[in-house]
C-alpha cells in the first residue's frame, strides 16, 4: 500500500505576521498571514500532514518587541497564530532567548504545541530544559513519524548571560547521534528539525564559513545515520535538495516561502519503508493574507502602530542614509549618533556599533519610534568591557576584512560577509579613537593608523569600550572580546536608550567628527 506524508515548515519568521515593512508600512510579500493561506490550502488538499516551525519566531519586529516590553499580560501574538493554525511543533531558536527566560517560559506555556530542543539542557544534567526533545506523530494509516528538535549550540557566544543562566548547549551532532537511533526504532520516518544552517557547500563539501559549530547541518547529514529529512534555518537561505541521502530544506525568512517535503512510503501494518522524497519551496507571493489571521492579530497590531507613531524629537542637520556602502566607508552622522548614545549611557569615551543591514535609512527631520526600531532592529543591551590596544587593533582588522577591492580598484563587500547570508552587522565603526583602514594592504594588516587622544594606541594599554552585548560576548567572530572583564552592564534595550536620549534633548544635532575613514593608497 502506498501512502504520502506531507511536511510543511516555516522558519525564521522573526515576528512578521502582516504583509508589510514596518519602516514605512508598505505592502510586502511576506508574513505569517500570507503563509497561513498557503498552509491552509495545501493541508486541506492532503492527508497525513505535519506542520512545524523551525525557530526564531518571537523576535524581530515592532509587533513582537512591543508585546515583550509592554503587553505581556496578553498571549504572545506569534503563539496565538501558531495555535490557531494547529502547528504540530516548534523548535527553539537562538532569538527565542532575546527577551529572557521568564518571557520564553510564558510563551511556551501559552502554546498548544510542544517546543522541542534536545540539546538545550539544564546545567549538570542531560535533562532537556523545554520538556520533550522529540514528538512522534502516528497517522490513521499507522505510519509513525518522529521529529527531533535541535538548536544551534553557539547561543552562549551571543546571548546575554542572564537570559540563559543555568542552561547548557550541547553539541547538536552528538545529541542527534544519541537520539536518532532510538527514534528510528520507534518510527517509520525520521525528521530532524535543526535551527541551524550549513557550514559547507552542499555539492562540494568545502567549508563556506569558519567551522565554529554555529552551523552543523552538513555534518548532521554526513555523520548521523537514519535521517530521512533535515529541516534547517538560521541562515535565512532558500535551499532544497539532498545531502548524503537526507532530504534538506531551508525556507528563508519572514514567511516569504513555505517549505514542503513530500515523503512516499510503502507498506502495511507495522512495516513501512520510505520509497521517495521530494523537497520544494512554495512562494507566498501569489496568495492573499488569510483573513482569520488578520482578524486575530489586529488588536496587537493596532496598539503597536500607535506606539510606532509616537513623536520623539527632531534632527538639526542631515542624518539620512542614502548609500549604505558609503556609510561604511567614512564616518556618518547617524553612526556617530548611535555611538554617542552608547557612550553617554555607559559613561565612557570609546564606543563601537554597526549599521545592521542595508535597509536602514537613518533619521529624517522628524523622529518617531518607528524610525528607531526600523534602524536598530535587535533588542541589544550594552556592556563596557576592558580590552587591550592589541584587542582593539585585532577587532578593527576583523572589521576591515569586510571589504574587498574589485578589478577597477573600487571597494566591494568581501563575499565572506555576504555568503551564505549578509552579515553587515559584523562590520563595526568606532567613535572616540582615530583610525584609517587601507584596503590596498592585505587582510590582517589594513589598520595603518590608530590613535587615542592624539597618541598611538599601545598594545599593552587598557581601554574601556562600550558595545552591544552580542559583540561583547565575541559574537560575529570577535574572539578578542570574549571573556574580557565586564566593567559595566547596562541592561536597557538600545531602542529605549535611543528614545530617551532624543526625548531628553528634543532636538539632536547631526554631527560628524570624521574620526575614521577607509582609503585605498594604491592598487595593482
Amino acid at each position: 500500500m502506498e501512502q504520502s506524508i506531507h511536511i510543511f515548515v516555516t522558519s525564521d519568521i522573526h515576528g512578521y505576521v502582516l504583509p508589510l515593512t514596518y519602516a514605512n508600512n508598505e505592502k510586502a510579500d511576506l508574513g505569517l498571514a500570507k503563509t497561513a493561506a498557503l498552509i491552509k490550502e495545501n493541508m486541506s488538499n492532503n492527508l497525513n500532514t505535519f506542520l512545524i516551525d523551525n525557530g526564531d519566531l518571537i523576535q524581530g519586529t515592532p509587533l513582537t518587541y512591543y508585546h515583550a516590553k509592554t503587553e505581556q499580560s496578553d498571549v504572545n501574538p506569534m503563539v496565538h497564530v501558531l495555535n490557531e493554525l494547529n502547528y504540530d511543533a516548534a523548535i527553539v531558536g537562538n532569538h527565542e532567548f532575546n527577551y529572557g527566560l521568564p518571557y520564553l517560559y510564558k510563551t511556551i506555556e501559552e502554546s498548544k504545541l510542544p517546543w522541542l530542543s534536545a540539546n538545550i539542557v539544564h546545567q549538570g544534567s542531560e535533562k532537556p530544559v523545554f520538556g520533550q526533545p522529540y514528538v512522534i506523530k502516528t497517522f490513521e494509516c499507522g505510519i509513525k513519524v518522529a521529529l527531533l528538535g535541535l538548536t544551534t549550540q553557539y547561543i552562549p557566544n551571543w546571548e546575554n548571560p542572564n537570559h540563559i543562566k543555568g542552561l547548557s548547549f550541547l553539541d547538536a551532532v552528538e545529541t542527534a547521534k544519541k537520539w536518532v537511533p532510538y527514534l528510528r526504532s520507534k518510527s517509520d520516518v525520521m525528521i530532524v528539525s535543526y535551527h541551524g544552517g550549513f557550514e559547507r557547500d552542499l555539492r562540494t563539501g568545502k567549508p563556506t564559513e569558519m567551522l565554529t559549530k554555529e552551523n552543523q547541518a552538513y555534518q548532521l547529514c554526513m555523520e548521523v545515520e537514519g535521517i530521512d529529512v533535515l529541516l534547517t534555518g538560521h541562515q535565512h537561505r532558500l535551499l532544497e535538495g539532498e545531502v548524503n541521502g537526507a532530504t534538506i530544506i531551508m525556507p528563508g525568512t519572514q514567511g516569504t516561502e513555505l517549505g514542503y517535503v513530500e515523503i512516499n512510503v510503502h507498506g502495511e501494518g507495522d512495516s513501512w519503508k520510505v520509497k521517495k522524497k521530494e523537497a520544494k519551496l512554495i512562494s507566498v507571493s501569489d496568495y492573499e493574507p488569510d483573513q482569520q489571521v488578520l482578524d486575530l492579530i489586529q488588536p496587537y497590531e493596532s496598539e503597536t502602530q500607535k506606539w510606532l507613531d509616537q513623536a520623539l524629537g527632531q534632527v538639526d542637520g542631515d542624518m539620512t542614509i542614502t548609500d549604505p556602502m558609503l556609510t561604511r566607508l567614512a564616518d556618518h552622522p547617524f553612526i556617530e549618533f548611535i555611538n554617542k548614545v552608547q557612550m553617554e549611557a555607559a559613561g565612557v569615551d570609546i564606543s563601537s556599533t554597526a549599521l545592521f543591514d542595508d535597509h536602514s535609512k537613518g533619521f529624517s527631520e522628524h523622529i518617531t519610534m518607528r524610525d528607531i526600531v526600523s534602524n536598530y532592529v535587535y533588542p541589544n543591551t550594552l556592556k563596557v568591557i576592558e580590552i587591550t590596544g592589541r584587542d582593539m587593533k585585532d577587532a578593527l582588522e576583523r572589521s576591515a576584512s569586510y571589504f574587498s577591492v574589485n578589478e577597477e580598484g573600487d571597494p566591494i563587500i568581501n563575499p565572506a560577509f555576504s555568503i551564505p547570508k549578509p552579515q553587515h552587522y559584523n562590520y563595526d565603526m568606532w567613535e572616540g579613537i582615530h583610525y584609517v583602514i587601507d584596503l590596498a594592504k592585505p587582510i590582517g594588516h589594513r589598520i595603518v593608523s590608530l590613535m587615542n587622544k592624539g597618541k598611538p594606541i599601545e598594545n599593552d594599554s587598557l581601554y574601556e569600550v562600550v558595545m552591544n552585548n552580542y559583540r561583547a560576548g565575541g559574537g560575529g567572530d570577535y574572539p578578542m572580546f570574549k571573556g574580557k572583564r565586564v566593567v559595566k552592564d547596562i541592561p536597557i534595550d538600545m531602542s529605549e536608550l535611543m528614545a530617551n536620549y532624543i526625548l531628553k534633548r528634543g532636538t539632536i544635532q547631526a554631527t560628524c567628527d570624521h574620526n575614521w575613514r577607509v582609503e585605498i593608497s594604491s592598487f595593482f
